[in-house]
């Protein structure tokens, strides 16, 4: 019986040693997560249980336990290197096959999508919609898209404006006074603002401000030179808007004959985009936003200070190829353009497991799930218990050299133990023999 025994014992060294020389051989893997050797007595018995002077009949292994403890995040510099700070796995799709993983060595391959380091699976997370908003709930295959943004033609544009109370009225029904953009004397205040048509192409919108007495200014709207609102812009003279100020300095409406009173916005309805080549103006075959053009006055004052305006907001731009790409915390993939506008392209998910222990190991720094580890959750990271994305960075292995190779001394001690039970059982048999 002491043979056996001592070879359950030999067998308990040598599984310790096979997991600790594991984690010795995986301390520089990326996301690799140590595992620790568990062992339990054996005792014979019967259906009626065992004996209270019952000797112990060895050791066995109980199970190989994985220690998913956070391992250190550091970084790399490239950008899809990604960690996760706290808990989840990373989703990975070889056609349906699903893994899990904490190794975030990915690389895109040469359709775009977003793949492991061997390029044999696909990150999975949330795609997007036209307008680039994140589509919840359904896993699909991350795509990086490099094809340009298409351009916006500008429909709105905003800005702080203060008119000066103490400026010099002019007075427009003097013929010498009547507005002209290209004498300085015939209006307060210039503000030029760039907008864009249906094709991307950029056109300077300018707002003459001209006070026109106590508490009124007139705001004369021009885009490339040209009335923007007559039935020939080219020959059109231009149309004013008139601010009414209270005696606080507050705007109190905003009018434009024939049309209504509006309180603080003016209304480009139509304009023809164009250019000027050689002095002479042309249509560009370019149109403007269908919904026209507002122009929000609501934060325009008449305090005793400077003109001023602040940096004016315009929602058109030019069409803009892709310069870089940024991930943040909650696992977005923010695209950068030419044009300094961005646009989410995707959101990596994360999954969950109520048992992680229960995880099947499956070779590649990765994990399969099983009915022990209960089924996974999906979710953006940063969301519930889920970790968040660290990009530019990988996490290091969890493995603890020096306790690993505290727990090698006293396994190769455990063998050599064990093997000194079968010698001296061996010596005890010789001895009986020989008397026989």
């Amino acid at each position: 019986m002491s043979f056996n025994i001592g070879l359950s014992g030999l067998y308990a060294a040598n599984k310790q040693l096979d997991v600790t020389g594991n984690n010795i051989a995986n301390v520089a893997t990326t996301g690799f997560k140590s595992s620790r050797a568990e062992f339990e007595d054996v005792y014979s018995a019967t259906k009626l249980g065992t004996g209270s002077k019952t000797v112990g009949n060895g050791v066995r292994l109980a199970n190989v336990s994985q220690q998913f403890g956070q391992g250190d995040v550091n970084n790399t510099g490239n950008v899809l290197d990604m960690g996760i700070q706290g808990s989840g796995f990373f989703v990975l799709s070889n056609n349906g096959s699903l893994t899990y993983t904490r190794a975030g060595t990915f690389k895109t391959d040469k359709d775009g999508y977003v793949t492991n380091s061997d390029g044999t699976a696909r990150l999975q997370g949330y795609g997007v919609d036209a307008n680039g908003k994140i589509i919840n709930g359904v896993l699909t295959d991350l795509r990086i898209d490099t094809s340009n943004l298409a351009p916006k033609a500008t429909n709105s544009v905003s800005s702080t404006i203060n008119l000066n109370s103490t400026a010099d009225v002019i007075d427009q029904t003097v013929a010498a006074n009547k507005f002209d953009p290209t004498k300085t004397a015939t209006y307060t205040k210039q503000f030029t603002t760039p907008v864009f048509d249906t094709q991307g192409n950029q056109h300077s919108m300018d707002q003459y401000m001209v006070k026109t007495g106590p508490n009124t200014w007139d705001t004369y709207t021009l885009i490339d030179g040209r009335n923007p609102n007559g039935s020939d812009p080219a020959v059109t003279a231009p149309v004013p808007s008139t601010m009414n100020f209270d005696t606080s300095g507050k705007l109190v409406s905003v009018s434009t004959l024939p049309g209504p009173v509006i309180s603080s916005d003016l209304k480009i309805t139509t304009w023809v985009p164009g250019k000027v080549t050689n002095g002479v103006w042309a249509a560009n075959g370019a149109a403007p936003d269908p919904a026209g053009l507002t122009i929000s006055m609501a934060n325009t004052t008449q305090f005793n200070a400077d003109t001023a305006r602040s940096i004016p907001a315009q929602n058109g731009y030019a069409t803009g190829q892709i310069t870089n790409l940024t991930i943040d915390g909650s696992g977005v993939l923010l695209a950068n353009f030419s044009n300094n506008q961005t646009k989410p392209i995707g959101q990596i998910s994360l999954a969950s497991f109520t048992n992680e222990q229960g995880l099947q190991p499956v070779g590649g720094t990765s994990w399969k799930e099983t009915y022990a580890s209960g089924i996974p959750g999906y979710d953006a990271p940063e969301t519930g218990t889920l970790g968040s994305i660290v990009s530019n960075s990988l996490e290091e292995s969890n493995v603890n050299l020096t306790n690993e190779l505290v727990d090698l001394i006293k396994a190769q001690s455990n063998y050599q133990a064990n093997a000194k039970t079968i010698s001296t059982q061996s010596t005890i048999m010789q001895t009986i023999i020989q008397m026989t």
